[in-house]
């Protein structure tokens, strides 16, 4: 049987990375062999889209990242799944569909840009209200153009409940939390029951 995959995706500030840590260490201790990674992988072309926002923007952006895409899938993605492991990663097309269009890119053109990307077992999409998330920036900082443009959370908010509508209708199993008013320990929990019912219907 191949490993699970799982993304973890929603606004900047919102708790992803805390969530995919969480899930990771959640598995592990149920003796489950887990792949935490992210996107933009820690590769030289994934650091040079992380750490390039603010010399790439547009089509140049999107490019860089559905290349780091595909070779993260296969240097590191389809591996641990042949091997059976669960992969969790932080960020994925789901991102893709809302940063992309935010800067200008036409969703169109973004899907097809990601058209041969595996799509995910699960994809997670963690939300909260905006001015929740915009609180935590302000706390710990803005870590990219992305996240310091006036607005950018309500567009980001609004545009992952639009990437998941999109997609729920592509045939992706989704699962959407709300984090307003709850932790990241009590969302990975619902990640993880998530995770195991995908289990118990045989995906992966």
């Amino acid at each position: 049987m191949t490993g699970l995959f799982v993304t973890i995706d929603g606004p900047g500030g919102v708790g992803k990375s805390t969530v995919t840590a969480l899930v990771a260490e959640l598995l592990r201790a149920d003796g489950v062999e887990v792949c935490q990674t992210r996107e933009p992988s820690d590769t030289p072309l994934g650091n040079m889209a992380r750490h390039g926002t603010e010399e790439f923007r547009g089509l140049s952006m999107a490019c860089l990242i559905a290349a780091d895409r595909y070779a993260h899938l296969d240097h590191e993605i389809r591996p641990a799944l042949a091997r059976g492991e669960t992969v969790v990663c932080d960020r994925y097309v789901a991102s893709s569909l809302v940063l992309q269009v935010l800067d200008g890119v036409g969703r169109d053109v973004v899907w097809e840009l990601n058209r041969h990307a595996d799509m995910p077992d699960l994809a997670v999409f963690v939300n909260a209200r905006a001015d929740v998330i915009e609180k935590r920036l302000t706390d710990r900082g803005a870590h990219s153009r992305y996240e310091r443009e006036p607005g950018s959370t309500q567009r980001e908010c609004a545009g992952f409940l639009e990437a998941a509508r999109f997609l729920m209708a592509a045939g992706v199993r989704v699962l959407q939390l709300d984090a307003s008013e709850v932790g990241p320990d009590e969302v990975a929990r619902a990640v993880v029951a998530a995770v195991k019912d995908s289990w118990m219907r045989g995906v992966g």
